[in-house]
């Protein structure tokens, strides 16, 4: 199953650009991009012991998301990385947790260019408009404390009960003005996903 077998109902792409942060300009700007497909859940409703369905469709998911997310970046390299889904109340966590499979990470591993940090992600299950912060860290290594950040998203009709959300989150840096020390972006080697 790919993400064209799965019942898009619609995509959602949000961009925000952060100029300035405690009065001082933040340049280049902060870039964070969210993209969000709102799918049926094909096992909403029932209990399924075999999920597979939704692990093999998930990266021809990823891949979509990710484009999308990336190409909002507009030529800006990929810093930090991040996945979630919301699961409409009459699905499972588990239903989020097939689709954010370890499968599903090459693919937007692919369009961000690489990236050997673990990508952090997050679940709920909620009714439509529910919110979720994606959690995000830098993409080759996760000790990059700069980094450590998240970016809220919210699809207002989405998810139905039967429904899935679900986001790549993508950013053209860490956060602004960082000054709790640790690891910097620079000087990560990137060899292990850690440091």
């Amino acid at each position: 199953m790919g993400a064209s077998e799965f019942t898009i109902r619609q995509i959602a792409v949000s961009v925000v650009d952060l100029h300035l942060e405690a009065g001082r300009a933040v340049e280049p700007a902060l870039r964070k991009v969210t993209a969000a497909a709102v799918i049926s859940n094909p096992f909403a409703g029932r209990y399924e012991a075999d999920l597979t369905e939704l692990i093999d469709g998930s990266p021809a998911l990823a891949e979509l998301l990710a484009r999308r997310a990336v190409a909002a970046l507009d030529g800006a390299p990929v810093h930090s990385y991040g996945k979630a889904a919301i699961v409409g109340t009459a699905g499972e966590l588990e239903h989020a947790a097939a689709l954010l499979h370890p499968k599903f990470g090459q693919p937007l591993r692919d369009a961000v260019g690489g990236g050997t940090a673990i990508i952090p992600s997050a679940k709920k299950r909620g009714a439509a408009g529910t919110a979720i912060d994606v959690p995000l860290h830098y993409k080759d290594a996760a000790f990059v404390r700069s980094h450590f950040d998240a970016v809220e998203v919210r699809v207002p009709d989405a998810p139905f009960p039967d429904e899935i959300v679900v986001v790549v989150a993508v950013t053209s840096g860490g956060r602004p003005l960082p000054r709790v020390g640790g690891l910097l972006a620079e000087d990560a080697v990137g060899e292990d996903g850690l440091r």
